[in-house]
């Protein structure tokens, strides 16, 4: 299997603009974050998928691998699509451009799923963890999921899932980690399959592969990414490489 990574860029972000191009203690955001996913040692490529000349210029001109978008995308899926498109590639990992701390150990639990799914019943890989919290269990911003015993996602939402009813009946709460894998074919159809009403409502894109039959495999973690979506994160980053 050829196994690449793929790191969508938008310049543009609602809670803290022109973050990926931010200098963190020397070089960008976006460019450690490309560095960092290239020292995993774990893809056969890396390449920024952005809109951003900027962007763009900043990961050629250090001798990396971009993509510029042609077009505007709604979702990170759409715009990997677009990218990998006429790319040779079996898998394709996301890797969240502002995560400059990647830990190889998840990004392998993912890659793992397809090299032992012989019989290609996977579509995509993600990772859960638990949560126990009520804070964070209850939080929106968190997406929750539930799986079948085998795994495979069931459904994701912003709200409770399952909805608490009874006590003590051994649930266990899981929060989906927003790293995924996907098989190419699985990428194309999301790009050419419309946004239905779940996808719309919730305001997440793994709806729109379950609404038209995908099979995502969930993987558990411990693993808590560290991302830079404020000014006060990016001052945390900082202190973490002194």
């Amino acid at each position: 299997m050829k196994i690449i990574a793929v790191i969508p860029a938008r310049y543009a972000s609602t809670r803290f603009p022109a973050k990926l191009m931010q200098d963190l203690r020397g070089k960008t955001v976006i460019l450690r974050t490309y560095e960092a996913a290239i020292n995993t040692k774990l893809f056969d490529d890396v390449f920024v998928v952005t809109d951003s000349d900027l962007i763009y210029d900043e990961i050629v001109s250090h001798g990396g691998k971009a993509i510029r978008s042609i077009k505007e995308h709604e979702s990170g899926s759409d715009r990997i699509a677009e990218a990998v498109e006429n790319l040779d590639v079996d898998i394709v990992i996301n890797v969240q451009g502002d995560e400059p701390f990647i830990d190889a150990e998840p990004l392998a639990k993912v890659i793992e799923v397809f090299r032992n799914d012989l019989d290609k019943k996977v579509d995509l890989a993600s990772l859960i963890r638990e949560i126990t919290n009520d804070d964070d269990i209850n939080n929106p911003n968190n997406v929750k999921v539930v799986v079948d015993q085998n795994g495979f996602a069931l459904y994701f939402s912003r709200s409770v899932i399952p909805y608490p009813r009874e006590k003590n009946v051994g649930v266990r709460y899981m929060q989906h980690i927003g790293i995924y894998a996907f098989r190419k074919q699985a990428l194309l159809d999301f790009y050419s399959l419309p946004m239905k009403s779940l996808e719309a409502s919730e305001k997440l894109e793994q709806l729109r592969y379950l609404e038209f039959g995908k099979r995502i495999k969930m993987v558990e973690t411990t693993h808590v990414g560290i991302g830079i979506d404020t000014p006060e994160d990016l001052e945390k980053a900082r202190k973490m490489l002194e």
